[in-house]
């Protein structure tokens, strides 16, 4: 009768992030004399602020922080229809506040995923219109451009369109892309050109893509 031998685990080697800690996020207690200023939270000076936030706002508090951002957001908004609970949206909802957008707005379902935003919801306003018939009229009252992104035969090339400063850019769902109803409202619709062998990118991408291409003409002054 023979026995299996078992092999030994192999030892880690002087680096292997698997044994590797991890290092904290953010900074612990504040040290020493609390600083003055209505936009500090107390709570956050004596435990620490291990929240995913720029440097600039440790230990503020979160509505010091949207203020703050509200004094400087863009003039760019973020629609995404949510008809069967995309997961995409909630890393949209996370790139239209790295880009400092507006405001963003889920058409269709209420309720949306919203573990992609990373909590960064809570520092960018929210929008819900029920149906799209409600989103347009909406825009249109604010006088903003519909911009659609997805692939239509009557698509533009996004990186030669002279996107408006005033504008919302819808998305559509993960597969079945934008709603002909956006389709049919929207001012003007933008494909990303791919060089690849599939036809389309992931709609958070693309997403993050059209956003850019608003910063680099109205923030940075780029020409298309």
């Amino acid at each position: 009768m023979t026995s299996a031998v078992e092999t030994p685990a192999p030892e880690p080697t002087e680096y292997d992030p698997v044994y590797e800690e991890r290092p904290e996020v953010g900074l612990g207690p504040w040290e020493g004399e609390f600083p003055s200023g209505e936009h500090f939270d107390r709570e956050l000076l004596e435990l620490g602020d291990r929240r995913n936030v720029a440097d600039k706002y440790r230990y503020w508090s979160m509505e010091a922080i949207i203020a703050d951002l509200d004094e400087r957001r863009h003039d760019f908004h973020i629609a995404i229809e949510n008809w069967q609970h995309d997961m995409n949206i909630g890393t949209v909802v996370r790139t239209a506040n790295a880009f400092l957008a507006k405001e963003v707005h889920i058409i269709g379902r209420r309720r949306w995923n919203k573990r992609g935003a990373m909590v960064t919801d809570r520092y960018q306003h929210v929008r819900h219109h029920p149906t799209v018939e409600d989103f347009v009229a909406w825009a249109q009252g604010e006088g903003l451009a519909i911009i659609g992104i997805d692939i239509f035969p009557d698509s533009q090339k996004l990186e030669t369109y002279e996107l408006p400063r005033n504008c919302v850019l819808v998305f559509g769902q993960e597969g079945p892309g934008l709603s002909e109803e956006v389709h049919q409202s929207a001012e003007a619709t933008l494909s990303i050109e791919q060089f690849g062998s599939t036809r389309s990118i992931n709609a958070a991408s693309a997403a993050g893509i059209a956003m850019h291409a608003w910063i680099r003409r109205h923030v940075f002054n780029q020409t298309v």
